[in-house]
């Protein structure tokens, strides 16, 4: 698909990644389909990175939560974690869909990752999703020496919604205090439902892959009411936390076509005026989901500049075994 206000190297990416048309039909036939592109094995596994699957306990008595832990091999610990969010509009993606860059950040970075097999809505309302989260992340910090993890060096991270999750996890963090995190590492992240209500968007911004349509149908599904409307809570919408302050340290990268764009901007503009350091990547002529892409070089410096932030993060916080 030729498009003139795209970068060149991310026109090849379109044809695989087409817009979304959401409706509470096709959600099935996505769902059905989504297994069949899943990478395989050979491609992304690597003989020092151990990939294991884990089950932590529902938060308040909700189901128990699948997740994947990988691990370098033959590291002394204790190592720092990165709790990954994937991404789907709240609505869709599957766990698996991310072991290829959750192996590499493991094996580059020599951190522990897990990656959270959440629920999605509309089975599931806000903020069940950021609560099966929350759970994951209590799970480990009670067998952090146990899995070797420096409980005093964790991080989040996610892409798209996964980013939205995140974000959202680190306001309960925040204000529940029983953990401490050292980064938030947000990828095109999914912020804010008022986007949906907007009628002044940039020309060209939301063209493809995530539309208008696709994050209405996203929106509505997680909230259970119209998107844009009424009040809804930080943890459904992280865009919406009036108190931005005592966040950790955050890094926020999105294209300047995706849909996203403005409320990225503006949540980052948020938080440092609420003092939290951030790093703010504004990528031109990229598109939502144009990392999975990796044959672009643009994919390819993009990935490499947040997992630098990532090891910088790590690096700064304070080493130990104790509860953070």
């Amino acid at each position: 698909m030729f498009d003139p206000d795209v970068d060149p190297e991310l026109l090849a990416g379109l044809d695989l990644l087409p817009p979304f048309v959401l409706t509470k039909d096709s959600l099935a036939q996505y769902r059905e389909s989504a297994a069949q592109f899943l990478p395989p094995a050979a491609s992304y596994e690597r003989a020092n990175v151990l990939i294991e699957e884990h089950e932590a306990p529902g938060l308040n008595g909700a189901p128990p939560v699948r997740f994947f832990l990988y691990r370098p091999r033959a590291v002394g610990g204790p190592l720092p974690l990165l709790l990954f969010v994937h991404g789907g509009g709240y609505v869709l993606g599957l766990v698996e869909g991310n072991h290829p860059g959750c192996v590499r950040t493991a094996d580059e970075l020599q951190c522990i990752v897990a990656s959270v097999d959440y629920r999605l809505a509309p089975e599931t309302r806000a903020p069940g999703q950021v609560e099966d989260c929350y759970a994951v992340l209590a799970h480990l910090h009670a067998r952090a020496a146990e899995l070797d993890i420096d409980a005093q060096r964790v991080a989040v991270g996610g892409e798209s919604a996964g980013g939205g999750i995140a974000a959202a996890l680190a306001l309960m963090v925040r204000d529940k205090g029983e953990y401490g995190l050292c980064f938030q590492q947000l990828i095109y992240p999914m912020l804010d439902d008022r986007t949906c209500i907007r009628a002044d968007m940039p020309e060209g911004v939301g063209r493809h892959v995530w539309t208008a349509d696709a994050n209405r149908f996203g929106w509505e599904a997680l909230l259970g009411q119209p998107p844009g409307s009424g009040e809804i809570a930080a943890y459904a919408a992280a865009a919406r936390a009036e108190d931005l302050g005592r966040l950790p340290p955050a890094y926020i990268s999105v294209g300047s076509l995706d849909l996203f764009v403005e409320e990225d901007m503006e949540y980052a503009r948020r938080l440092m005026s609420a003092g939290v350091p951030v790093e703010l990547h504004v990528l031109p002529r990229a598109y939502h989901g144009f990392e999975l892409n990796l044959d672009s070089e643009l994919a390819r410096r993009s990935e490499a500049e947040r997992r630098l932030a990532l090891a910088r993060a790590f690096a700064a916080a304070p080493s130990g075994r104790g509860p953070a």
